[in-house]
């Protein structure tokens, strides 16, 4: 038991910590994914052309993940226990909205690019995840607006979707990042097929890519398990240790 104790105080990481390693590592994702685009794969434009499919991935880790992991966090902040709820819930609706318009951005993107190079939409099994769990997080958003932050929903509506609405945030996030790891090999596998640069010969480029889908997973799972610690937990308003 002393053994068991010693090693559950080890692992018990402060929250704000915790938070400041995920926020460095968002960080490194976009400015990773940023880099693939800028350095290997031409740049940014808005004239349809390759340069424009590049902002659809840094929109999509930017919001899809990053984003949307902060605003998943945010009644784990301890200062939240105490205070009132409804700044909190202003916050956290307007980092999910902030990820949101960033992924329809994307979107449009990806879709510009494919109608002005005259190449099919929606036929890869990445582009049904990515367009299922965007359908899902617009539902997710609605539906948390409507219980959460209109005045008019009922107590009991509320705590009966709480729990759903909890589940469906981990999932949408855990989607977006197979969505995001997806799309880096599909994109490698598209580009690098021609001479030195074949993906099974492991190019500089495919190394940094690889690199990045693994960073976007670790960040993914990392913002889960913190929204699974019980000790991080908003503490339920009815709950001894919440009344005192």
């Amino acid at each position: 038991h002393r053994c068991q104790h010693r090693s559950t105080a080890m692992l018990d990481v402060p929250f704000l910590p915790f938070c400041a390693f995920l926020g460095t590592l968002g960080f490194l994702c976009v400015a990773m994914v940023g880099t693939w685009c800028q350095h290997w794969r031409g740049g940014f434009s808005l004239d349809g052309s390759s340069r424009t499919f590049n902002w659809h991935p840094v929109l999509m880790v930017t919001g899809l993940v990053v984003l949307y992991g902060a605003a998943s966090l945010v009644y784990r902040i301890p200062n939240t226990w105490s205070s009132p709820k409804l700044p909190w819930k202003v916050l956290h609706g307007s980092l999910a909205l902030g990820a949101f318009v960033l992924t329809v951005l994307g979107l449009a993107a990806v879709f510009r690019f494919h109608n002005s190079q005259g190449t099919p939409n929606m036929y890869s099994l990445h582009s049904w995840m990515g367009l299922a769990t965007v359908l899902l997080f617009s539902c997710q958003w609605a539906a948390g607006f409507g219980a959460f932050l209109l005045p008019w929903a009922p107590a009991w509506l509320r705590a009966l979707y709480k729990p759903i609405h909890v589940f469906f945030g981990s999932t949408i996030l855990m989607l977006s990042v197979a969505s995001c790891a997806s799309g880096i090999n599909e994109k490698l596998f598209f580009s690098l097929k021609n001479g030195t640069t074949q993906y099974k010969l492991l190019p500089a480029e495919a190394v940094f890519a690889n690199t990045l889908g693994l960073l976007i997973l670790i960040f993914g799972v990392l913002v889960v398990a913190a929204l699974a610690r019980p000790s991080w937990k908003r503490p339920d308003s009815n709950s001894p240790d919440s009344r005192q």
